[in-house]
């Protein structure tokens, strides 16, 4: 049996059909912050909890995210395209995306940001190169669930450019 992977188009017809949920990424490596719009989470581990996050290789988070000894993950509501619009169509290698929004420090410096009351910190404890992505495996240390709206979705944000290149 002849096996070749498949090119981006054809396993984009099986993912076509997804539409997960949207969530900012903030980081701090204690002298820079970054940030960025992620659609590749998933719960990994349920005794102990762990959380995985995937960053492009060619993002600014996942480079500030190397240096760093935690992750904070935001859920976005659907009303928050803003959110999803200025972390996703902005480079942190060009623009300042904190001196456009409301945001906290917390544990160890992480950015969180004030409009996104369903978050996770995490400290990373490994992280792996995934094809053009990094994975970051999280052990949480915090976790705030305030408020029930429904997710910011893939489909929600098809008409963010990225900041960078896919």
């Amino acid at each position: 049996m002849d096996l070749r992977p498949l090119g981006r188009r054809e396993f984009d017809r099986f993912t076509e059909a997804l539409d997960y949920p949207m969530f900012v990424v903030t980081t701090t490596d204690g002298s820079e912050r970054s940030g960025c719009l992620v659609g590749f989470t998933t719960q990994t581990g349920i005794d102990p909890p762990r959380f995985l996050v995937c960053l492009s290789d060619k993002n600014h988070t996942m480079q500030v995210a190397q240096r760093a000894e935690l992750l904070a993950v935001h859920l976005l509501a659907e009303e928050q395209h803003d959110l999803a619009e200025l972390f996703g169509a902005e480079t942190g290698d060009e623009v300042d995306k904190f001196a456009r929004c409301s945001w906290s420090a917390g544990p160890g410096g992480v950015p969180l940001l004030d409009d996104c009351p369903r978050r996770v910190v995490g400290r990373i404890i490994e992280h792996v190169t995934l094809g053009d992505h990094v994975g970051f495996l999280l052990e949480p240390v915090e976790v705030e669930a305030a408020g029930d709206a429904d997710p910011l979705t893939l489909q929600d944000v098809a008409d963010v450019e990225p900041g960078h290149d896919p």
